[in-house]
């Protein structure tokens, strides 16, 4: 069995998956340089890893191991996929990094048209390789149905095993004790988290006003996360909260999500992991860019027949939100998008694959 690395979020299930593995069977772990500090957790749990990068190296050590696995689980698009020749009795499964989709991917995505038509060609070639996608909801598999011409027979809806933690009592309390250590500032007060989606190639400028907006409650303390590129751009808005800020640059996005009372978001995916946790009080979505994000990548269509609350387009549409503090309804949003993000997915998913090990 090989998993593919690029995010470090499924630590906990791939060590289930190698306690759960006969002992003439083995797990390795390939993983992109970032996840380099993930992956050496796993050693100790005797899984073998190693770091991947594409190019000739990775053609020389890492395909041998990639051919030789019965179940590859990928967490992303991989590329080279699209150039390998499919051994029968391997099953590629795809285990999608988030539980939900406001983006548009693959050949939903406005852009992907206008690709040539080898490139076209290419991205067919790669989404033809996975033969089964894990999904936490119907509505997921859909998004996967179009976004990669995929069959609805690939799709099983057993739930991400990455949300499990946030139905765990015991890793609440274990990330709440973290949070207590390094950012007691946070501790008993109304904590506003905002945590927009990474622009990719494009230099993110938080609105002018956006900092005043995110003050409106004047008792509360803001936690701005964006991502690791756009330093600068935290930098500033940092400073435009003033006294208001707490900077907690130690913790995760995840782990800040368990004490946030209000997540201020856009495009990502925080939005289905945070509507999991018990302290989630109003998911706001501030999307002051939408008619240009609606053109590149795009957004789901239906994305307003969903959405748990009101579209945000304005610094005073905000900041509204945030005075009034109104508790947002998750059911429904739950019921479209975390289906069986139960706390079981992991159960699950390790029994449906480790039983074609045997």
């Amino acid at each position: 069995m090989v998993y593919l690395m690029s995010f470090d979020d499924n630590v906990p299930f791939i060590r289930e998956m190698a306690q759960s593995l006969p002992p003439d069977r083995q797990l390795w772990v390939l993983y992109r340089p970032k996840q380099r500090a993930a992956a050496e957790q796993l050693v100790d749990d005797g899984i073998r890893i190693q770091e991947f990068q594409d190019g000739l190296r990775f053609v020389l050590t890492g395909i041998p191991v990639v051919m030789h696995a019965k179940v590859l689980f990928c967490d992303n698009y991989y590329a080279f996929l699209g150039g390998l020749a499919h051994p029968a009795n391997m099953r590629i499964v795809q285990l999608w990094h988030a539980a939900g989709a406001i983006k548009r991917f693959g050949w939903e995505d406005p852009t992907t048209p206008e690709r040539s038509a080898s490139d076209q060609r290419r991205f067919q070639a790669v989404y033809d390789h996975f033969d089964e996608y894990v999904v936490g909801a119907p509505a997921m598999a859909q998004v996967f149905e179009r976004s990669y011409r995929a069959s609805a027979q690939r799709m099983h809806v057993l739930g991400y095993p990455r949300s499990d933690r946030l139905l765990d009592p015991n890793w609440r309390d274990q990330t709440h004790e973290r949070v207590v250590r390094l950012a007691p500032e946070l501790v008993d007060q109304r904590v506003i988290l905002y945590a927009p989606t990474y622009r990719e190639g494009v230099t993110f400028t938080p609105p002018k006003g956006l900092a005043a907006a995110l003050r409106a409650d004047p008792k509360a303390k803001v936690v701005v996360k964006l991502h690791p590129a756009l330093a600068n751009a935290a930098e500033q808005l940092q400073r435009e909260l003033g006294p208001q800020v707490v900077v907690a640059k130690h913790l995760s996005t995840t782990e800040l999500l368990t004490v946030a009372e209000t997540l201020v978001t856009d495009y990502s995916s925080v939005a289905f992991d945070y509507s999991l946790l018990p302290n989630a009080h109003s998911l706001l979505f501030y999307l002051f860019d939408l008619p240009a994000y609606q053109q590149n990548p795009g957004v789901q269509s239906d994305l307003a027949d969903w959405l748990p609350s009101p579209m945000l387009m304005t610094n005073a549409q905000l900041a509204a939100a945030i005075t009034a503090d109104e508790a947002t309804d998750f059911t429904q949003f739950n019921r479209h998008w975390n289906t069986a993000n139960d706390g079981a997915a992991t159960a699950r998913v390790i029994r449906r694959y480790v039983d074609l090990l045997n």
